[in-house]
């Protein structure tokens, strides 16, 4: 059995935790109020590992990628499976709804299902949830919190010439 293992990154949202196995991805974490995610289980660092992730991440954030090309081992039902292949047909830069993202998977009636197996996807950012938005155009839930989904779809709206989505308070 391969080791599981860990390496952090300092990006321009916070520290990321990169999880895996040998050079696979089977996960990214979201710092919580500015200190990297904490880790569950026996993870053995990785100080030098993910070296082509973090490459990518690097330059996706520095504006000079747009799509990734990872060995990924998501873990998940083959529905989030089928969910999660989906997301990755979302287009740098632009955005769906879930009933969108529901219909175009063929399951129009499972908007709830889909933006549940969204929630569970466990690399975000490569996998990208972030591009799916409520209906009206605003901004929803989202793992790193909204402040970061709005910063990644900034991101992307700014090296494309879209208008990111806004992100509707309680009174607006």
């Amino acid at each position: 059995m391969t080791e599981a293992r860990f390496r952090r990154l300092d990006t321009p949202i916070g520290v990321l935790t990169l999880i895996g196995e040998a050079d696979r991805l089977t996960g990214i974490l979201f710092a919580r109020d500015g200190r990297p995610a904490p880790l569950n289980g026996d993870l053995a660092p990785a100080p030098g590992g993910f070296g082509a992730a973090v490459e990518q991440l690097g330059a996706y954030f520095e504006g000079r990628l747009r799509q990734f090309e990872l060995d990924l081992q998501p873990r998940g039902t083959p529905f989030q499976r089928e969910v999660w292949q989906a997301l990755v047909q979302i287009r740098f830069g632009e955005t769906e709804s879930y009933a969108a993202l529901a219909a175009r998977i063929g399951r129009p009636s499972a908007v709830r299902a889909v933006g549940a197996a969204n929630g569970r996807n466990p690399l975000p950012i490569i996998i990208p949830c972030h591009r799916v938005i409520g209906a009206d155009g605003s901004l929803t839930g989202f793992g790193g919190g909204l402040p970061v989904k709005d910063w990644l779809l900034r991101h992307e709206a700014a090296r494309t010439g879209r208008e990111a989505p806004r992100q509707v308070g309680l009174f607006d």
